[in-house]
């Protein structure tokens, strides 16, 4: 029974209709807090796999416009394939930074809501410090996460040009002339790495936090 709840309920998720996922997640033991520390680390997981794919784009980019030995049109095909795989990634980073954001306000809004109905005010104050505490580690853990995708799309813009380009100038001197936008495109991806570093440690650092006890 419980696996066929759980079933409905991805059917559900998947669907959008979040406020009967939720619902349905809660009746099965699953709580929003838990799904949150699940969605975090699965956001965490997208930009690790993101991290990996820029860098592999950068490199198969320089491969492209330095090595001059190897066929122009497999390397244009290598280079187009990982363009590609990379606005996979982004999209992927993207979603998961929304569902993140659809079960925090989710949990935030049934957690204050809660808080009257404690008779004993000790609790009611420890439940609000312990509220306020992890909105405010939320709101920096979004910040990260945000900063972070913002950048991927200077990024995919200047592999979607270098590509677009390629495709109807594929000669040795359409590749001197993308020489120069090496240096731009890697220093746009190491910022963008940096950044999804420090999305990703405060992630690990806001599981933790989250699923540690109270006290």
């Amino acid at each position: 029974m419980r696996r066929l709840i759980l079933a409905c309920c991805t059917l559900l998720s998947l669907g959008g209709c979040q406020g009967a996922y939720y619902s349905m997640m809660e009746r099965a033991g699953v709580h929003k807090r838990d799904i949150l520390a699940e969605r975090v680390g699965a956001a965490r997981d997208s930009q690790l796999e993101a991290k990996e794919q820029f860098k592999d784009a950068l490199e198969r980019y320089r491969s492209v416009v330095q090595v001059q030995d190897g066929d122009l049109e497999e390397r244009y095909t290598a280079l187009d394939r990982e363009y590609r795989a990379s606005e996979a990634s982004a999209k992927t980073v993207r979603q998961r930074i929304a569902a993140v954001e659809d079960v925090a306000e989710a949990l935030f809004e049934e957690w204050e809501g809660e808080l009257d109905q404690y008779g004993n005010p000790t609790l009611r104050r420890a439940s609000a410090k312990e509220l306020e505490r992890t909105r405010k580690q939320y709101t920096t853990l979004l910040a990260r996460m945000q900063a972070a995708e913002k950048r991927i799309e200077p990024v995919l813009g200047v592999l979607r040009d270098q590509v677009l380009f390629l495709k109807h100038n594929l000669n040795a001197r359409a590749i001197g002339a993308l020489q120069g936008e090496y240096r731009s495109l890697q220093g746009n991806v190491d910022q963008l790495l940096r950044d999804m570093q420090r999305s990703i440690d405060e992630a690990d650092s806001f599981v933790r936090r989250l699923q540690a006890p109270l006290g």
